[in-house]
């Protein structure tokens, strides 16, 4: 029996992915959460083997979510699932650590066998995602900077395009302010920009700011 967690924070979206697995004889519902912080609380007082994460989470955001399970849940498989493309935020997660990543308009049985893959121990990829690893691969895709950060550069990218200072970030993150400082630095300078208002502006651009 896989046990699988639910991670978003739209009431209307659980029940949907629940439906969907309704009648899966080997998976069973874990929890539920709608924000990061009670999924892990979850997960350490529940478990689960797949867990299925928004990015869009109030409080910490899916990356947070994300690298916090790898740091403290070994075995724990994540497969992001996001409104976003997967031209936007696939192949950044999947360096930094997804097991896989699905849009949420994806049809039942693709979910189903993702689940299935990432809990095999595999990576699940989509269509999609595989055309942009073979452009990758062949030397002829265009990524844009955004998926050269690390997943610590990422998290603190994003919340400093949410307006977040790095006093907040570092709070937030148990960081100390001079490591958030050259996180900062670094993102900067990997995406060729030169302020935080700059960086909501790409970020804006790229479609990358989660609601």
């Amino acid at each position: 029996m896989l046990r699988i967690a639910i991670v978003d924070d739209h009431q209307i979206v659980r029940a949907g992915f629940r439906e969907m697995l309704a009648d899966e004889l080997d998976l069973e519902i874990a929890f539920e959460a709608a924000s990061g912080e009670d999924a892990l609380d979850a997960l350490r007082e529940t478990g689960a083997d797949v867990v299925l994460l928004d990015l869009a989470l109030p409080g910490q955001s899916g990356v947070d979510v994300l690298r916090a399970i790898r740091q403290r849940f070994e075995g724990v498989r994540v497969l992001v699932l996001s409104g976003f493309p997967e031209d936007r935020y696939a192949m950044a997660l999947l360096r930094s650590g997804a097991d896989g990543y699905l849009c949420k308009d994806c049809e039942r049985e693709e979910l189903i066998r993702a689940i299935r893959t990432v809990a095999d121990g595999r990576r699940y990829v989509s269509a999609r995602t595989a055309e942009l690893l073979a452009e990758e691969l062949a030397g002829g895709g265009t990524a844009p900077p955004h998926e050269s950060l690390s997943d610590r550069e990422l998290q603190v990218f994003l919340r400093l395009a949410r307006g977040e200072s790095v006093t907040e970030i570092a709070d937030s993150l148990a960081l100390s302010v001079k490591t958030v400082s050259t996180y900062r630095s670094r993102v900067l300078e990997k995406l060729e920009v030169a302020s935080n208002a700059e960086l909501a502006a790409y970020a804006i651009r790229q479609g990358l700011l989660v609601e």
